[in-house]
């Protein structure tokens, strides 16, 4: 039977078992073992077996669960809210200036923690019912909590860039450095569209009342110290990479112990929140490994009957210039991002498009960036769009799920404007890595 034919039905089974609801993870994994054994027998299943185990015991992977774990301990505590309520009093009397400083807190909280389901959360707990109380535009107000919890794919330390790191065989170091630039364009193009929409029509984000901004000397200085202890934990993480003090892994351990001891000073640190965190993080982790696991085994297989090839060959045949292909491998993710999760479109795609993309003469750097840049289009994109069932399941009740996918569309457009510019000006990406690791 041709690889053509294999590979139809490969894609027409993995639809039909999506369809009738079986979870990505399981369908990848059953597909896998069901071609292994119709192909090659019980022969190929140890080969299945070696190739998760190779990439689950990478070390680069420890870092995923102490991220997961710095959120959870952030989601349970009082940080991130009282660092919100500081930065609201330094955003004075600017028209917007709630919904700036909202996507301002969640860049520093997407540098904590590099994952945003916890940020929505928080930002949707804290700051959305503040913009409603203030009477901001809703769409507005729910299009910053979504786009700006959002931003921990892009903004490093991320759990995104890491996988990618993995999987592609690329310096996660030097995707911490490239996702800089493009992570605070993105936040910057954010902030830029509020302060316009604001300044053509105050009404959609009026100023904080005076009496908000009006606080004695010990008030500030208890503000003051609720801003610098995340901007700690920031330091601790992203300063001992960058300054070459430890590995990303050793760095995540730094973060775990910076948040600790955050939680320790203001005297949140109960054993209640510990136990609770380490449970959520088990079970964000089982979730993560059980779709790499399912989708590394349908990669190996995929492999082993020489898709991986086939795929290559159909791509860099095709009668058009590489940035045409790249734009084709673009619209594939963002087809994909409507319908699966992040995790399985890394590991079902990147193996296949990553050696064409470093063939096609491309950095596999700035690729894994523009990865990062889809990905957060697909985070707001119906109907699977994880950002806005985060946010329904804090949001006031008379938001319903229609409401926030309608204000989403605006800032999605923001993402697409943010992609076209980072691939036309590939050193938006690439300058950063190029200056720690001159040739």
């Amino acid at each position: 039977m041709s690889i053509e034919i294999l590979t139809l039905i490969m894609l027409g089974s993995m639809i039909v078992l999506l369809i009738i609801g079986l979870p990505l993870a399981f369908v990848t994994g059953i597909i896998a073992f069901g071609f292994a054994l119709f192909l090659y027998g019980p022969l190929a299943l140890p080969l299945i077996a070696s190739r998760i185990y190779g990439f689950v015991s990478v070390y680069a992977l420890i870092a995923v669960p102490m991220f997961v774990f710095m959120a959870s301990v952030l989601e349970r505590s009082g940080i991130a809210r009282d660092l919100f309520g500081a930065m609201h009093v330094l955003a004075g009397n600017l028209r917007g200036g709630l919904a700036i400083q909202t996507m301002a807190v969640a860049v520093l909280m997407a540098a904590m923690t590099g994952i945003i389901g916890g940020e929505i959360v928080l930002l949707g707990l804290v700051a959305l019912p503040q913009m409603l109380r203030l009477n901001y535009d809703r769409n507005l107000a729910i299009g910053t909590v979504c786009a700006g919890g959002g931003l921990g794919t892009m903004i490093p330390p991320s759990i995104v860039l890491i996988f990618y790191g993995l999987t592609a065989q690329v310096s996660i170091g030097d995707l911490f450095l490239a996702t800089v630039i493009p992570g605070l364009l993105l936040a910057g193009i954010y902030i830029a569209y509020i302060l316009i929409r604001c300044y053509i029509n105050p009404d959609l984000g009026p100023p904080a009342p005076v009496e908000n901004r009006d606080l004695s000397y010990s008030e500030k200085m208890k503000m003051v110290r609720d801003i610098l202890l995340p901007v700690l934990v920031v330091v601790m993480v992203l300063g001992s990479i960058y300054g070459g003090i430890a590995s990303v892994s050793e760095a995540a351990g730094m973060g775990v112990i910076g948040v600790i001891f955050c939680t320790w000073i203001r005297k949140e640190l109960k054993w209640q929140l510990i136990r609770e965190s380490l449970h959520q993080t088990m079970m964000t982790c089982g979730v993560i490994l059980w779709l790499v696991f399912g989708a590394t085994a349908l990669i190996g297989v995929y492999n082993l009957m020489g898709g991986i090839d086939f795929v290559k060959s159909l791509m860099t045949g095709l009668p058009f210039p590489p940035i045409v292909i790249l734009l084709i491998m673009m619209a594939i993710l963002l087809v994909l991002g409507f319908f699966i999760d992040w995790i399985g479109i890394m590991m079902l795609t990147m193996p296949v498009f990553v050696p064409i993309v470093v063939e096609m003469g491309y950095d596999p750097v700035w690729f894994g960036i523009l990865f990062c840049m889809n990905m957060q289009i697909s985070y707001l994109s119906p109907p699977f769009g994880p950002a806005a069932f985060y946010l329904k399941g804090v949001a006031p009740p008379e938001i319903t799920l229609q409401d926030i996918y309608n204000s989403l569309w605006p800032f999605m457009a923001l993402q697409i404007l943010a992609l076209a510019i980072v691939m036309m000006f590939p050193q938006l990406a690439l300058w950063l890595p190029s200056l720690a690791y001159p040739n």
